[in-house]
């Protein structure tokens, strides 16, 4: 008897003490900024999109996040390749716990890919980042981000076109582009041709996306990203099935052109305004309005959610 309360009493100061180290941890933030000037030509269909301010808008990216205490990698042009941006996003996957941070930052060309994966709509359209060698579509990114652990907060920034929720959109607004200003949205003629050439990679990846979802018993993409912007109980219940807390801010609307600048982004230069090197005082709400406010109509940047993020988008940005 007396060993076995011993062999209790033991076992009670090890659950103790892990639990102590557990509470102790510190919490761990970790960064991952992609800016790209120009893309591959041979991919799509000889247009290179360039662009002055999107490198300039990673490296000032990783600079904030440096000084919020993270740690973080830089994937400028020729090395924001699909590969390496996949690759970096599931290192951090892996090594982060409940409670830590993954910022993800991208400044480019947004584009869009017919979606062969769901026939809720004739017309729909994947959006898509286009990075170096080929586009990453909204759903692989919303199956990578689902990878990350229950309680792991995700920040996107997404200077980019279609950003609104890397989600689905309507053609661009009409209106007139500011001659001082370069759209970042990859021109529609590029866009067709692109899955044209390419159009049994595209849609093997979002065929894969499906199949990889179902398998890990994850909620559809298309119908969790859908829900970001919908107002029904039921919808909003899917999207908070994601396990992280996720929070994006995006440069502008679905149907809307973000516009690349002389140093920065317009988004990324308003967000680092109103940042003001740390001395904003509120929380992500507040942060998202406030850079809102300042943006021409043509711009309008978007705040969505996934996962059980209120309490998340009460705390000040970029804390944790």
């Amino acid at each position: 008897m007396a060993t076995a309360k011993k062999a209790a009493k033991k076992a009670a100061r090890k659950t103790e003490a892990a639990m102590s180290k557990g509470a102790a941890r510190k919490r761990r933030g970790i960064g991952l900024h992609i800016g790209l000037n120009t893309v591959s030509a041979s991919h799509y269909g000889g247009w290179s999109g360039p662009l002055q301010a999107c490198e300039f808008d990673a490296n000032d990216m990783a600079a904030l996040a440096a000084e919020r205490g993270m740690s973080s990698s830089v994937l400028l042009t020729k090395k924001a390749t699909r590969s390496a941006v996949l690759d970096a996003i599931r290192a951090a996957a892996k090594q982060l716990h409940g409670g830590d941070f993954f910022f993800l930052s991208y400044s480019g060309h947004g584009g869009q890919v017919p979606d062969v994966s769901g026939e809720e709509r004739d017309d729909k359209l994947d959006e898509t980042w286009c990075l170096y060698d080929g586009q990453l579509i909204d759903d692989e990114l919303y199956l990578e981000l689902a990878s990350f652990i229950t309680g792991v907060k995700v920040l996107v920034l997404s200077d980019s076109c279609h950003s609104g929720s890397v989600v689905r959109a309507g053609p661009p607004q009409a209106g007139v582009t500011p001659p001082e200003m370069r759209s970042k949205a990859m021109p529609a003629a590029v866009a067709l041709r692109t899955y044209r050439d390419n159009r049994r990679f595209y849609d093997k990846l979002q065929e894969g996306v499906a199949a990889a979802s179902e398998k890990a018993g994850i909620v559809d993409p298309d119908a969790a990203l859908a829900a970001v912007a919908a107002t029904s109980a039921r919808l909003t219940k899917i999207a908070r099935r994601m396990k992280p807390r996720v929070i994006l801010i995006s440069g502008c609307q679905d149907n809307q052109s973000s516009y690349d600048g002389d140093h920065n982004g317009a988004f990324t230069e308003r967000m680092l305004t109103v940042w003001n090197n740390g001395g904003f005082s509120g929380n992500y709400a507040q942060f998202h309005a406030t850079i809102k406010a300042g943006m021409p109509a043509v711009q309008t940047p978007n705040l969505f959610t996934m996962g059980t993020a209120s309490k998340f988008l009460l705390e000040p940005p970029f804390s944790f």
